[in-house]
């Protein structure tokens, strides 16, 4: 039976020992949060001194500048913030050799993908999970989205592990001992399938860095330029990996698509596009409860209220970029899915997703998926229980009537307990 949770401090973080004794350590790192100290460590950490098209030093300077300038964010955070942009800048070195020394990775196109596009907290994950259970697909696991391309002459390790995959599992460890009730809120296990949004991190890309930290001047400059360029640096990330290995049809999901779908369009044009729609009042409960629990770590200071008018305004921008631009995806191309639909009956809507696609739900993919499920119930690591207007001052009902314009146009079904 699935145990529940209930997390009431979000407002006044009750802080374990493990956690105090995180951010006393963090507090006690000499941290110099500059570009050069950037790209000095990823040139260290890789060897390399390539990166490529030089615009992406305009983006990495200002998440610097804004979450530099941010007096509330902990030390933790910074460091953590620090590790992620030396990552992505190691992986942008590693990614230009690698393009460099095998241009006929680039040649190769990437055909008919099934793209996953919907609100964060609607079901996508899952979705993409099981899609990805099907043998046939080529699909992102956590551990090669975070390094997609190997460390120069690192070796497997003796038990065979990849050490990419040892590194995300070390990762997640860390954090579960810190955040223990993440896990039941968006596990991070290095074999999951993620979004692929995350090749977009190595060009500074995509709205991924608002997850990360409060960041509004990047959430500005990220809607002031066109994304095109940072889609096909994603997407020439994946002619990569699909050289490495293939199967060569991937699935893939993210949420930022449905504020993307011309881009999306251009450049996956014969991709099949599923559009999934759930009550941006749940979700957006979900995510801001997840976030908040988070920021015990990140933020000196937690402001729900500021966190759910955040959030509410990112999933109304998403939600209204949907209304405007889905009539633009091409009919025979595209899927709606209905989250409580898909709820009731997974395996059911991906058989119509298959239909759209023109692939055949064969006795070993369902199969695969049926294992998929036994293993990944619903609620395995507990299920939270949510309430907006306690945590957050909120009225769902309130709130649910600014969503009336995609109430209107879309099969979402108001969620009330």
């Amino acid at each position: 039976m699935t145990h529940t949770l209930r997390i009431d401090d979000l407002r006044a973080p009750q802080l374990t020992e493990v956690q105090r004794a995180a951010l006393d350590w963090a507090a006690q790192q000499p941290l110099e949060f500059t570009e050069s100290a950037v790209l000095d460590a990823a040139r260290r950490r890789t060897g390399l001194s390539d990166f490529g098209p030089e615009d992406f030093r305009e983006r990495l300077q200002l998440l610097l500048d804004e979450w530099g300038q941010d007096a509330e964010m902990t030390a933790s955070q910074r460091l953590n913030l620090f590790g992620y942009l030396v990552r992505y800048a190691s992986n942008r070195l590693l990614l230009q050799q690698a393009w460099r020394q095998h241009p006929e990775a680039l040649a190769q196109p990437i055909e008919r993908p099934i793209i996953v596009a919907g609100l964060p907290r609607s079901g996508t994950t899952h979705l993409l999970n099981l899609l990805a259970a099907d043998s046939r697909f080529r699909s992102l696991p956590l551990w090669e989205s975070y390094e997609p391309v190997p460390l120069p002459g690192e070796a497997t390790l003796a038990d065979g592990t990849d050490p990419r995959m040892q590194r995300c599992a070390e990762a997640w460890e860390g954090m579960q001992a810190v955040t223990p009730l993440l896990a039941a809120m968006h596990p991070m296990n290095p074999e999951h399938i993620h979004e692929e949004l995350e090749l977009m991190g190595p060009d500074f890309a995509s709205y991924n860095f608002e997850w990360l930290a409060p960041s509004p001047r990047w959430r500005d400059h990220y809607y002031a330029h066109d994304q095109t360029p940072h889609y096909r640096y994603m997407r020439d990330v994946l002619k990569l990996l699909q050289w490495y290995r293939g199967p060569n049809r991937w699935v893939l999901k993210c949420p930022q698509h449905l504020e993307q779908l011309p881009v999306l369009r251009e450049v996956f044009p014969d991709a099949t596009y599923v559009i999934t729609h759930r009550d941006p009042v749940a979700v957006i409960q979900s995510a801001v409860t997840m976030l908040a629990y988070g920021y015990r770590m990140s933020r000196t200071r937690i402001d729900t209220g500021a966190i759910v008018d955040y959030w509410a305004d990112r999933v109304e921008h998403l939600l209204r970029a949907c209304v405007r631009d889905h009539a633009a995806l091409p009919p025979a191309q595209t899927i709606d899915v209905p989250f409580h639909e898909f709820m009731a009956d997974d395996l059911g809507m991906v058989e119509k997703i298959y239909a759209c696609a023109d692939v055949e739900l064969t006795a070993q993919a369902r199969a695969e998926m049926q294992a998929f499920i036994a293993a990944h119930p619903r609620g395995k690591e507990g299920r939270v229980l949510y309430n907006l207007k306690a945590d957050f001052g909120v009225d769902p009902e309130a709130l649910r009537e600014r969503f009336s314009f995609y109430f209107q146009q879309f099969p979402a079904r108001a969620e009330r307990s």
